[in-house]
């Protein structure tokens, strides 16, 4: 249930791409710019560890999974990309209740490869950064 002093930032609707592994964690939301996917959602205790605070593996997926959707994007939807390498630095803690989001920074799309850095912010507040390398898998047409 979404914590009740917390609403969705405007021009986020419904994620439009849904997962068996991120189907515990709904609702995520989106919002698509011309230069990424940016996801979002509000933190609840089903997100968090034993701690109370949310786990890094849920903010891991999540990053992972809008850096791949925004170098998708930025190819214009014509590649799926599989994850290469993934770093991840964790800057502070989200809280039940707080919006997390998940901003790609930036895109660099090659032939083969993709590369992609994004921010999570708590609030407004930054939570951690990621880096991202992707293969390109061209659709066969």
């Amino acid at each position: 249930m979404m914590h009740e002093t917390q609403s969705i930032p405007p021009g986020f609707e419904r994620h439009y791409r849904q997962s068996p592994v991120t189907d515990p964690w709904e609702p995520i939301y989106s919002r698509k710019t011309d230069e990424a996917v940016i996801l979002g959602l509000v933190a609840e205790a089903a997100h968090t560890n034993s701690r109370g605070f949310v786990h890094g593996g849920l903010i891991s997926a999540l990053a992972d999974n809008a850096m791949g959707l925004s170098c998708s994007h930025r190819l214009g939807g014509e590649a799926s990309l599989v994850t290469v390498n993934l770093t991840l630095d964790f800057l502070g803690s989200a809280q039940i209740g707080q919006w997390l989001e998940f901003t790609t920074a930036f895109v660099k799309n090659g032939g083969t490869l993709s590369f992609a850095q994004a921010f999570v912010t708590a609030d407004g507040q930054p939570c951690a950064r990621a880096n991202g390398v992707f293969k390109v898998m061209r659709k066969a047409a």
